[in-house]
């Protein structure tokens, strides 16, 4: 039987960190000046731990947008979807969005086409205090921030979840050290929503 697919777009992965402790089985990266998946910023290594030690029985996939800074272009995040469904993944989490509408017609037919072949996507509600796309949309996951709820834990009302927006404790690093926010809400779903598909009972 095969394995639940999880895609992380976001800015690669480090398969050596001590977080990711199971195996990256692929991977592409877009835009970028080379074809390695390869996380130099650590903030994708980081979302991908966030998910994996909810549902470690997942196979999972680094989709590299982000090289060296947290910026990225629209067109590099719709590419990482669309690799996404053409790879036939189960979910594809995506810890950013955007609030220029005039995407709005793009993302509806990714949207679209992931639901009609069962690719979840899992994103950011709110941006700046805005809707964001694609997480606003009929059929994707929207995921808010709630700092009160703990990384195992969500909250749901209709189409909108909320999540922790902490990623796994770093040892001896204070907490308010540590990376945090939308992002890691984001990941905390998805792995939650990775463990009840699996119906397995880690963290």
């Amino acid at each position: 039987m095969r394995r639940l697919r999880i895609a992380v777009i976001d800015s690669g992965v480090n398969p050596a960190h001590p977080h990711i402790e199971c195996a990256v089985s692929g991977g592409v990266s877009i835009g970028g000046p080379d074809e390695l998946f390869l996380d130099y910023l650590g903030h994708g290594t980081a979302v991908m731990a966030a998910i994996q030690e909810k549902a470690p029985e997942a196979e999972f996939y680094a989709v590299r947008i982000f090289h060296r800074e947290l910026r990225t272009r629209i067109e590099w995040v719709t590419r990482g979807i669309e690799w996404c469904l053409e790879e036939g993944m189960d979910l594809a989490n995506l810890s950013l969005g955007t609030v220029n509408g005039a995407h709005r017609e793009v993302f509806e037919g990714l949207v679209e086409r992931g639901l009609r072949q069962g690719t979840t996507i899992v994103s950011a509600r709110r941006m700046q205090e805005r809707e964001a796309l694609p997480g606003s949309l009929a059929g994707v996951v929207g995921v808010e921030e709630d700092a009160t709820l703990g990384r195992g834990e969500w909250r749901r009302e209709g189409d909108v979840y909320w999540g922790s927006p902490h990623p796994r404790p770093i040892p001896g690093v204070p907490a308010e050290r540590n990376l945090k926010g939308i992002s890691f809400a984001v990941a905390n779903v998805t792995g939650l929503l990775a463990r009840e598909r699996l119906g397995t009972g880690h963290l």
